[in-house]
């Protein structure tokens, strides 16, 4: 038996976007948020009295690491030499070989180097399992080393691949020793701890072929829980299970709005923000479904959200609303166009006084077709998603 932790990317020192409206409290809890989800997850490894950890990539991000960073998981990867836990670490683009600051990693710390190499290990039930996988040596790393991967020629011992890298049939652009699913099938290995994409997915369940994501959100596109993978099993089935340890989360979510007064705009999201507070600190971005033919004064809603935002400065699980954008539903239901009675809009006399400041403007009518020329319903329908998208970004502002 064999039992494991799989984690990726955990870009310590990486900086967050639009931090600087935020208070110092919430300021130093999410500059430490890396570092508390990895504090998390060797808990984890702790606990689930796992045989060893995979760090596969980016431990570090290149252009911010700091001392403090190297200090900090030297310390984590000692809690776990206490308990006999060893650490096999796969670094990639943004922590290569060529960047390091210290190798004074703790006897249970194996690094592998620029060429696939591979390590045998001990598990607490005294099998063996054998790990592969390479280092980048620059950032700056195209080349494919998936040949260089030894084939497993014994189905009995339990084979672990190692990668930093693209799938061929994702949609990053950042493509870093691109890989099929078929060449990492040809290695006939029972799992493949990969890095580099931030989303957690399985590729494969025969075998086991997992990105772990990043181990902490860092903006709206790393949404939801990040953490880690246990993994648990021997030669014949392997199975993973997911433990979340992000120390923030970014989300998105929608409320519905029948008033819009100040204070029932402040309750509903103060209301919101108790309900969700539970699950831990957070920023959101929020859309309010607003009903009804009102519309909210842009002064009222700046208020609001100063309000809600000096509100969180002391919670410990703070509730961030980064955003808030205004839906209203009613406008969307209901067509201008069939506020227009037919005969109205049949009317020329009508239509041309409409359009006569425009057409007598000498320096846009000779830009301009004949007004009769033009699609009536199409018009009223083309200043309706002008007013929608004006309203719109009203609102974002």
């Amino acid at each position: 038996m064999v039992k494991f932790l799989h984690c990726a990317d955990l870009h310590l020192d990486s900086p967050f976007v639009s931090k600087q409206h935020l208070s110092p409290n919430v300021l130093r809890d999410v500059e430490n948020s890396a570092y508390e989800s990895f504090k998390k997850i060797v808990d984890v490894a702790l606990r689930e009295s796992v045989d060893f950890v995979i760090i596969s990539g980016d431990l570090f991000d290149q252009r911010n690491r700091t001392l403090k960073a190297e200090i900090f998981l030297k310390e984590e990867f000692e809690r776990l030499q206490k308990e006999q836990i060893f650490v096999y670490i796969a670094h990639g683009n943004h922590d290569p070989l060529s960047e390091r600051i210290t190798s004074d990693w703790p006897d249970n710390v194996t690094v592998f180097s620029n060429n696939v190499e591979t390590y045998q290990a001990i598990t607490k039930t005294g099998d063996n399992v054998h790990i592969h996988g390479f280092s980048y040596e620059t950032a700056a790393s195209y080349e494919n080393k998936i040949d260089d991967y030894p084939t497993n020629e014994d189905r009995n011992i339990v084979h672990i691949g190692v990668l930093h890298g693209t799938y061929s049939k994702s949609g990053d652009s950042d493509r870093y020793t691109e890989f099929r699913l078929e060449d990492l099938n040809k290695k006939l290995y029972h799992y493949w701890a990969l890095g580099h994409i931030h989303k957690r997915q399985q590729l494969s369940d025969l075998p086991e072929i997992h990105y772990s994501g990043n181990i902490q959100g860092r903006h709206f596109k790393e949404q939801g829980e990040k953490g880690c993978l246990i993994v648990a099993g021997d030669h014949v089935k392997l199975t993973t299970r997911f433990v979340p340890t992000q120390f923030i989360r970014f989300e998105s979510a929608t409320i519905d709005i029948d008033q819009i007064t100040q204070q029932a705009l402040y309750d509903a999201i103060q209301s919101f923000k108790q309900k969700v507070r539970g699950l831990g600190r957070s920023f959101y971005r929020l859309q309010l479904n607003v009903s009804g033919d009102e519309r909210i004064d842009p002064q009222v809603l700046e208020q609001v959200k100063a309000m809600i935002l000096d509100y969180e400065e002391n919670e410990q699980y703070f509730v961030i609303i980064d955003s808030l954008d205004i839906h209203y539903t009613e406008l969307e239901t209901h067509s201008i166009f069939k506020e227009f009675a037919p005969d109205l809009l049949a009317q020329d006399e009508i239509y041309e006084a409409a359009l006569s400041d425009l057409y007598m403007n000498p320096k846009a009518s000779k830009y301009l077709d004949h007004y009769m020329e033009h699609d009536r319903k199409a018009l009223v329908e083309r200043a309706e998603a002008m007013i929608h998208a004006e309203l719109k970004g009203a609102n974002r502002r």
